[in-house]
């Protein structure tokens, strides 16, 4: 790793003012005129050499965050582990970070766990100081509005090229300052196409175990980045590789571990693969129906397992989501309406096989309908439910409503009697041959 500074001028990288946020822009160039040293840094830098539109832009200054109030009337300091400064221009905000120190004061400003977790860094330094005290070389570049040039004290600029993901320092010190850096190892490495350098890959498996220091509030955060941006289904997979996947979903990977050629993990690719594809074509993508996925199967695994030792079915699974989602939520905290909405999803499933009457009409109605019945045809693609089922209620939605009269009408026996009213969808009913 380099240990000495390289400039690349603006005739050896391809990054344009024409670019960047005009709002970014606006705050380096008024810290500059105050006299302040002002960056590009992190993620947008990464993307901007990789011809990619960056989702924000995060700003490096010598000014600390008071400083950076004074001079943005529209600035909010925030934070206690890291204290930052946001700058607002509507509804786009721009992060601005003061450099970090390499060594703590006699004071509080720095606050290490016995376990080597950082709880609290506040202590401002250079540039060469906070060059050091960033996760992966290639977000530890720096572009500068004074001379449009990228800053590179760790060889960031080289492992871009070569598209490796390289952690900066020793990484089993820096696992340990914050173990969610293995999590953003593997986001990085998926969403970039990058390989994991040997060093930053190896200790991962032995530290996977540090993640359940994080808060649960904060693993949820995480998870969403890691699933809901386009490349869940290849994290998936890096997940399990290094063991993180269990950490963060421990009943699911037990489920995965059992079955790990059955339903379970068929149905839990197919949930991420359409997941990804929602996100492709730019469609909206809801954490409830994904997570609904990922636990359906110790979902099922807990209920079949009442209902064996006679518990009525409605009660098992609504036990059995009492009991899957209290012991998730203590790994991720997941908020209340997202819990709900699991639940909706997986209730709705047995009601699926009601086919008479008018308890069609009624599921119809509920809000979580058609997130319910998508469930069912992923459950259909994967062996864990009846095609014919998908197919009898896909018709149920499109009918006018003489058709959907006679699909709910109740079989008739030999002498033309409507038979007793079970309510459940049978595949060879007459009601399935008046489709």
């Amino acid at each position: 790793m380099a240990s000495t500074v390289r400039i690349y001028p603006r005739a050896e990288h391809c990054i344009s003012r024409s670019q960047i946020s005009e709002n970014a822009l606006k705050v380096l160039v008024r810290l500059k005129k105050a006299d302040f040293e002002a960056y590009l840094v992190g993620g947008c830098v990464r993307d901007l050499l990789l011809g990619r539109e960056p989702k924000d832009f995060d700003v490096a200054t010598n000014a600390s965050p008071e400083q950076v109030k004074q001079i943005f009337r529209n600035c909010r300091i925030i934070g206690r582990r890291f204290r930052l400064a946001h700058v607002f221009f509507g509804r786009e905000i721009i992060e601005v970070a003061t450099f970090r120190g390499s060594e703590a004061d006699e004071s509080d400003q720095q606050v290490v766990h016995e376990d080597g977790r950082l709880l609290r860094d506040n202590v401002f330094g250079t540039l060469e100081e906070d060059v050091w005290r960033r996760d992966f070389t290639v977000n530890a570049l720096y572009y500068n509005i004074r001379d449009f040039s990228v800053v590179d004290y760790t060889g960031g600029m080289q492992d871009h090229a070569a598209g490796v993901l390289r952690l900066i320092g020793d990484p089993q010190v820096r696992y340990r300052e914050d173990p969610v850096r293995m999590l953003r190892a593997v986001r990085f490495a998926v969403k970039l196409g990058f390989t994991l350098h040997l060093d930053t890959e190896k200790p991962i498996h032995d530290q996977a175990e540090l993640l359940k220091s994080i808060p649960a509030a904060r693993l949820y955060d995480e998870m969403l980045k890691l699933f809901l941006s386009g490349y869940g289904l290849q994290t998936f997979e890096l997940l399990r590789h290094f063991g993180l996947f269990a950490i963060l979903f421990p009943t699911a990977d037990r489920c995965l571990e059992t079955q790990d050629h059955d339903f379970p993990r068929l149905f839990l690719v197919r949930a991420l693969e359409n997941s990804d594809k929602r996100f492709a074509e730019g469609k909206s993508l809801t954490p409830y129906f994904l997570l609904a996925a990922v636990l359906w199967e110790p979902l099922r695994m807990v209920a079949q397992k009442r209902i064996r030792q006679g518990e009525n079915e409605t009660l098992a699974y609504q036990n059995a989501a009492n009991e899957v989602l209290s012991a998730q939520i203590k790994i991720t905290a997941m908020p209340r309406h997202i819990t709900q909405a699991m639940r909706d999803v997986w209730f709705l499933q047995n009601k699926f096989t009601r086919t008479v009457g008018s308890r069609p009409y009624r599921l119809l109605e509920q809000a979580k309908f058609r997130a319910a019945y998508d469930f069912l045809q992923l459950r259909a693609e994967t062996g864990g439910a009846d095609p014919e089922l998908v197919g009898w209620w896909t018709r149920f939605q499109e009918a006018d409503d003489d058709l959907r009269q006679k699909m709910t009408a109740p079989p008739k026996d030999s002498a033309g009697k409507p038979r007793r009213k079970t309510g459940r969808y049978h595949p060879r009913s007459r009601q399935a041959s008046q489709e």
